[in-house]
């Protein structure tokens, strides 16, 4: 077991990390703000599942597989880019509705939120270099198999409790009510980060 004057510091830039303005964060704030708190606790839901895939992978040790096999990332950064496009394409569509708009959700939405979610973290080749380096860098090769899954574990919740909190966090009624009467303002600025994160994803070195 690794003690937790070793593993907070870990979990902290863990946080840090999840939390910082990416696709995923952008994908919880806008199904937060523009259909509520259940669909944005069920994107981020689906975004962490996203997450457990690649924590599986990496610590079975097939990042390194992976990684040999350059196609494997090359075909889920071009997936994970349209993706990524097509949900730019949402955006400025909304954003081009002059209709007053209103929260609404319910099971579909819900459903389909958490799909949408789990796509954009399980697409991205990024999140698989991300949770590669933790198993790689940060826990040492000679660890035990219970101080590895301690790691993953504690990361994992770690993600769940960030990704939650800034579903509720966007879903408060203040941001909400704020986002219906400027909707058009925030999908434009959503579509604009969709696209940049598309050609970013495109365009950065990833092996």
């Amino acid at each position: 077991m690794i003690p937790f004057a070793d593993l907070w510091p870990i979990l902290l830039g863990w946080a840090i990390a999840v939390g910082s303005p990416g696709p995923a964060v952008l994908a919880i704030a806008g199904a937060s703000m523009g259909a509520g708190r259940k669909s944005g606790l069920a994107l981020a839901l689906g975004v962490w599942n996203g997450s457990m895939v690649w924590a599986s992978i990496a610590a079975f040790g097939f990042g390194a597989l992976m990684v040999s096999h350059a196609w494997v990332f090359e075909t889920l950064r071009y997936l994970g880019a349209g993706y990524l496009l097509f949900l730019a394409f949402k955006s400025a569509k909304s954003a081009l509705r002059s209709d007053t708009m209103r929260i609404a959700p319910n099971a579909d939405t819900v459903r389909k939120a958490w799909l949408r979610g789990f796509l954009i973290h399980v697409m991205n080749p990024k999140a698989a270099l991300f949770w590669g380096a933790l198993f790689a860098v940060v826990i040492p090769q000679q660890a035990a198999p219970i101080a590895v899954a301690q790691v993953a574990l504690s990361c994992l919740l770690t993600s769940l409790v960030v990704m939650s909190f800034m579903a509720l966090l966007f879903s408060a009624q203040i941001i909400s009510q704020g986002y219906l009467r400027l909707h058009r303002v925030f999908d434009g600025a959503f579509a604009t980060l969709f696209g940049y994160a598309a050609l970013k994803v495109v365009t950065s070195k990833l092996v």
